[in-house]
């Protein structure tokens, strides 16, 4: 029987506007979400430097906001099949993404923690478990800096398009058995093309998911789509999971993140609408109290 569904903070991520995201963005778009009548604003590090952490720590603040971290492993960030040297700066890359995730509260960075987006290549059995066995190396010492400092580094896998060594949940939960300050990140998104089961997927991770994010199969808003939202809302239940949903979808309006992700035709009448919608649709498929 299945657990009666949590009401979720809800979050949005300035990837539905913007990008990348920069300190006149912030000021202009987080008193916007809180009006919105968002919770939690997800916040991505493209490059570390592009807004200031304390700025953003104190525009939250003051609007009653909470805070989510995503990391970025645009081309040239590897921790698997690259030289030393990559690896190191992708390790420094993520130490940082931990530090900034500490200042705003956020409990969690999560995103591909492992190797760039777009990045595929064929393995056998043997060499995804050597590929694997030097991916918890090179992790580890990011780690312990996570575990340090509170903060879960959260895994997503992500769909066959866009990597070939995490894609199914199963995958990224035996890869991060037993390690620290580790749990594994939910798109839905990438779940609908993957998982055979979206709701036992979610279940398999009780006790270890660190993120959610949320969105329709297309990108777009949830609800307007196929995607069994309830079930959804219940596995996480069953799972154990109680922060928040995060909707991730991205702006058609910057060359290389449309690129990037793939939207090719606008996901709703507009990027605002897409937000509302998509709050609107999560706050009344949640239970009410």
């Amino acid at each position: 029987m299945s657990t009666t569904p949590t009401r979720h903070a809800i979050g949005v991520n300035t990837w539905v506007w913007t990008s990348p995201l920069t300190g006149a963005e912030l000021r202009t778009l987080v008193p916007r979400i809180a009006a919105d009548g968002f919770d939690v604003v997800e916040l991505p590090v493209e490059n570390v430097g592009d807004w200031d952490p304390d700025e953003a720590a104190n525009l939250l603040a003051d609007h009653g906001l909470g805070a989510s971290v995503v990391l970025v492993f645009s081309p040239g960030r590897e921790l698997v099949e690259a030289d030393a040297a990559t690896v190191r700066s992708t390790q420094d890359y993520l130490r940082r993404c931990v530090d900034i995730a500490a200042r705003l509260g956020a409990p969690a960075v999560s995103g591909p923690a492992y190797a760039s987006v777009g990045r595929t290549w064929r393995m056998g059995e043997r060499e995804r478990a050597a590929c694997v066995r030097r991916w918890r190396e090179a992790v580890a010492p990011v780690l312990d800096h996570a575990r340090d400092h509170g903060v879960v580094l959260g895994v997503e896998p992500l769909n066959r398009y866009e990597t070939s060594l995490f894609n199914t949940v199963a995958q990224t939960l035996e890869a991060i058995d037993g390690l620290p300050a580790c749990g594994v990140a939910l798109d839905v998104y990438h779940q609908n093309i993957e998982e055979t089961d979206i709701g036992a997927a979610i279940r398999s991770a009780a006790g270890r998911i660190a993120h959610v994010q949320v969105c329709a199969n297309d990108r777009g808003s949830p609800g307007r789509d196929h995607l069994d939202w309830p079930g959804v809302l219940s596995a996480l239940a069953d799972a154990g999971y109680t922060g928040p949903l995060c909707l991730e979808s991205f702006t058609a309006h910057n060359d290389s993140i449309a690129t990037a992700a793939s939207i090719w035709r606008p996901l709703a009448p507009s990027q605002d609408a897409l937000a509302a919608d998509g709050l609107a649709f999560l706050r009344e498929v949640m239970p009410r109290s």
